[in-house]
């Protein structure tokens, strides 16, 4: 083979290798945690398009994540307090092994569950926050089910229980650590050891159940930001590489946040959310900086029909979101313009959709999902029963979308 046949060959491989890591859906919400897929799935769920349904040793509200060929989530027994780790086959939806651990019952949300946190994982291990009130630990465990490490944060102050999500990015584990105590910080772990590698202390008020999104601005130089979001600290962007903060608005929200932030790069501006009780207060659009002189502003407010629970979708210069209350608004991205705002079935939603192709997926919690067009026209592609209750958001990988109820985990594609 001559040396530009084994060049070429070797690009091939190369961007054959991009391709596959393209169809992992590594954390909640998948890669930058943006809700995004190319994968075409059907808007009509039936016998032919759902491929198997698995029933879980547990119940929870952990969305799935996938990496090559195996799916995991997380499970709790509300009875005895155990907390399971389950990997299942991507193909056929068998149990290839689960890792309990034991915690006694502690008080949480009736809303909330003890496997609120949708574990992360990627090419080594999966990663899995375990939380009590007197700690809030990290495991690390290999695709074969056996330990890698564990590390703990401290004690974990709230009435609610937890409902945040770590992330992989780089070679670190981030820790969104925003509870009600001293403790409240952010944290990157070394996803080799889980040594702390930087640590960020933060406010405390209400803890945010909020999960970073990795915002790559416009015009601000390419480089990548983490954004976290919280009632105390308001909208934050952090280096990744030492955890200095880049920017931060303050007075952001007046309520608690439980949607995540979401980026659009391209606009230079970062979605994010607050609200209590049975809906939200605003939904804000932060201008980030251009310059390390500027200051970040508030491009535009959302005070009518906004998302608390379910984090909103940006596809190209559309704004998605979802009002708990069933409410689908299609906005500007850029200016926050209402294109068209209508309600859909299924009741309550504290899912978050996500886009496949074209297509837009959002689960009630009573068990509807409900594909929309994602257009400048509304357009209800489907209402898909499933018969089960579900505060989950779907996850997309190897083109199929896997939907956690209560008690199943459940695959659906061509």
């Amino acid at each position: 083979m001559s040396a530009r046949s084994t060049c070429l060959a070797g690009v091939l491989v190369c961007l054959f290798t991009v391709q596959l890591r393209a169809q992992d859906w590594p954390r909640f919400r998948g890669p930058d945690g943006n809700g995004l897929s190319d994968a075409q799935i059907p808007a009509t769920w039936n016998d032919s398009t759902i491929k198997w349904k698995a029933a879980l040793p547990g119940v929870g509200h952990a969305s799935a994540v996938a990496w090559g060929d195996r799916v995991f989530t997380n499970c709790g027994d509300e009875q005895t307090g155990v907390k399971t780790l389950v990997c299942l086959g991507a193909k056929d939806g068998a149990m290839l092994w689960k890792r309990d651990w034991t915690y006694e019952n502690y008080r949480h949300h009736g809303e909330n569950s003890y496997a609120s946190s949708t574990p992360a994982v990627d090419a080594e291990c999966v990663y899995v926050c375990l939380l009590h009130p007197r700690e809030l630990k990290v495991v690390a465990v290999k695709h074969d089910g056996s330990d890698a490490w564990n590390a703990s944060l401290g004690p974990w102050v709230t009435d609610h229980g937890g409902g945040h999500s770590i992330i992989v990015h780089g070679d670190m584990v981030i820790v969104p650590n925003e509870q009600d105590g001293p403790g409240s910080s952010l944290v990157a772990l070394d996803k080799h050891t889980g040594a702390v590698k930087w640590k960020v202390p933060r406010s405390s008020k209400r803890f945010s159940a909020s999960t970073p999104c990795v915002f790559r601005p416009n015009g601000a130089g390419g480089g990548e930001q983490l954004v976290f979001s919280s009632w105390a600290n308001g909208v934050t962007a952090v280096n990744p590489a030492d955890g200095t903060i880049l920017w931060d608005f303050p007075d952001a929200f007046d309520a608690r946040t439980v949607a995540s932030p979401v980026a659009a790069n391209d606009a230079g501006l970062v979605i994010a959310s607050c609200g209590e009780g049975a809906g939200g207060h605003w939904l804000v659009a932060v201008r980030a900086p251009r310059q390390p002189v500027d200051k970040p502003e508030i491009a535009y407010k959302i005070t009518k029909l906004s998302p608390y629970v379910p984090t909103p979708v940006v596809k190209g210069n559309r704004l998605y979101y979802w009002a708990d209350s069933g409410v689908v608004t299609c906005a500007d991205v850029a200016t926050g313009k209402t294109i068209w705002q209508e309600r859909v079935p299924g009741g309550t939603f504290f899912g978050s959709p996500v886009c496949a192709g074209d297509t837009l997926f959002c689960v009630s919690k009573r068990g509807n999902v409900i594909a929309l067009s994602a257009s400048d026209q509304f357009k209800l592609l489907a209402n898909n029963e499933l018969g089960e209750k579900s505060d989950a958001t779907p996850a997309i990988s190897g083109g199929n979308m896997y939907v956690r109820t209560y008690s199943h985990l459940i695959c659906v594609g061509k």
